[in-house]
């Protein structure tokens, strides 16, 4: 890795081009199925897009999407970013975000969606309170058993994020928030090796606040390595928590560090009618 070359970001396009990144997707998640160039290809030429990141002659980012359609509108579905491991916490995810954003408003794009796993806080913090998006939607089991380092063993549960690019990002109520006491839907132990254990969830805090917090592990992948069975706790009781107040008029619109070693939490509000 050169630190000393900048970081180039790029619209893609060539077959050259496109297949390095499905050589970094490969690399990044150990698949044996990425995504095909040849639809890569149709899919750039056809709405979507690919977006690379470069040190150098080198792809060490990407960022896929392709058109949308919901029956009434047409919005660009950001389908898959990935950075490679030895480029990471640089800021490029976000880089590409905000160059999407830019591309896809000349385009004609007002809104991007995707999903992310809810209990990945990188993916989270830049999702929610770094870009602005909102999840008003929790789907369990999304893309069913996944083989991937990094879903292989728990149902593939995700958030849909929406964000509405046409409209600049609103500040988060930071201060608004800090001065009330907010509840927390989920009682949180520690095991023999200090890391959470998610226990009783709380779900009658609807009529008792605006503002609700969600506890959730900031180093997930470690926990599911030394013990997914607590892995498997944490998805299940996270999914009965957001299901129920998503469904019942609840947004997610922040993800929120904290002193806790190995806790953050997510920020639930009311939509606003």
């Amino acid at each position: 890795m050169d630190l000393q070359e900048p970081i180039i970001i790029r619209m893609l396009h060539t077959a050259e081009e496109l297949t390095a990144v499905r050589d970094l997707e490969s690399l990044i998640w150990s698949d044996e199925d990425p995504v095909p160039v040849n639809h890569s290809i149709a899919v750039v030429k056809n709405g979507g897009m690919v977006i690379g990141a470069f040190s150098g002659v080198q792809l060490i980012g990407f960022q896929y999407s392709f058109p949308g359609f919901n029956g009434s509108s047409v919005y660009l579905c950001s389908h898959s970013m990935g950075i490679h491991p030895d480029f990471r916490k640089m800021g490029i995810g976000e880089k590409l975000k905000l160059r999407q954003r830019e591309e896809a408003l000349n385009m004609g794009y007002r809104l991007i969606t995707w999903t992310y796993d809810p209990l990945e806080t990188v993916n989270g913090y830049l999702n929610l309170s770094k870009l602005g998006g909102v999840c008003t939607q929790y789907i369990e089991n999304c893309y069913g058993d996944m083989p991937d380092i990094l879903n292989a063993g728990l149902p593939s549960d995700r958030f849909l994020v929406e964000w509405n690019i046409a409209e600049e990002t609103s500040k988060r109520r930071e201060d608004f928030i800090d001065n009330q006491e907010v509840p927390f839907l989920i009682h949180v132990e520690e095991d023999a090796q200090g890391y959470p254990v998610p226990k009783a969830v709380l779900l009658d805090s609807e009529k008792e606040a605006n503002v609700l917090y969600v506890p959730i592990p900031n180093q997930f992948q470690t926990i599911k390595s030394n013990n997914l069975k607590a892995a498997l706790e944490w998805r299940l009781k996270t999914r009965e928590v957001f299901t129920h107040y998503l469904s019942k008029g609840w947004m997610v619109t922040a993800l929120r560090k904290s002193d806790h070693p190995y806790l953050h939490h997510y920020v639930l509000e009311k939509k606003h009618t």
